[in-house]
């Protein structure tokens, strides 16, 4: 019984400095983002890597599930004959929920997995500690461009998400089912107002912070070897993912 104590205490007061961790690391990034962000040039390039080189998969995704939201929207409204709120509901669904939690977990599947193993590999390199050694502060030339980069990335794969999947659902709902397609822009129109477009974005703004965050922070402090970079992977992806996830029911909670 001791034992099974000890351990549940051990497991606690390691979780409890995780976290504190992890706080400080976010603290720090920011301060060191409001004091000395970076070259310009690190800025572009990390902008390049987590939003340009994302768009592929962002558009296929988005238009997918608009494709989806218009078929399955469809056959549900049809039941009370509601057809030409079709537009709607696709527009709420994406703009308000789909569009930023499913561009963010996309992202955090190509971009938070490369930052982290690129960071975990540059800690067991000894890339870091020589950076340190020249008295050039490693969050400067590392997390601050990162983050900076995701948090101006993320809203607009989010927009682009939301206007691809709009028009995934026109396509299916309007040229494949009937629809009225001025119906379908129309009552868009009248039901999303610039609260739900806020909403979308505060969202979006949030998951690009715990994306460069998490990712760069088990990078940061990734093990020794190849499967210390492998574990810190695997664990940057799952955590980001279940946080994105957690943030969104607060913020919808507040936001609604």
């Amino acid at each position: 019984m001791v034992t099974l104590v000890q351990s549940i205490g051990h497991s606690t007061l390691g979780y409890v400095h995780e976290l504190g961790k992890m706080g400080w690391f976010l603290i720090y990034s920011f301060y060191m983002v409001a004091r000395r962000p970076g070259r310009a040039v690190h800025i572009l390039k990390q902008l390049r890597f987590i939003g340009a080189k994302s768009l592929f998969v962002i558009c296929l995704t988005a238009a997918f599930t608009g494709m989806v939201l218009g078929l399955q929207g469809y056959y549900t409204l049809t039941k009370f004959g509601s057809e030409g709120m079709l537009g709607t509901a696709v527009a709420l669904s994406l703009i308000r929920e789909l569009g930023p939690v499913l561009t963010a977990l996309m992202v955090t599947g190509r971009a938070g997995s490369a930052i982290t193993a690129e960071i975990g590999i540059m800690r067991i390199s000894e890339q870091i500690e020589a950076l340190e050694t020249m008295a050039l502060d490693p969050f400067k030339y590392l997390i601050t461009p990162k983050l900076i980069a995701a948090i101006i990335a993320l809203p607009l794969l989010c927009a682009i998400f939301d206007v691809v999947g709009i028009y995934g659902g026109w396509l299916v709902g309007v040229k494949l089912l009937g629809v009225n397609p001025g119906a379908y822009f129309y009552e868009m129109e009248k039901a999303v107002v610039w609260r739900d477009v806020f909403s979308g974005f505060a969202k979006s703004l949030s998951f690009g912070v715990i994306i460069a965050w998490v990712g760069c922070y088990k990078g940061y402090y990734a093990g020794h070897g190849a499967e210390g970079v492998s574990r810190a992977t695997t664990e940057s992806v799952v955590l980001t993912s279940v946080l994105i996830l957690i943030w969104d029911y607060f913020l919808t909670s507040v936001l609604l």
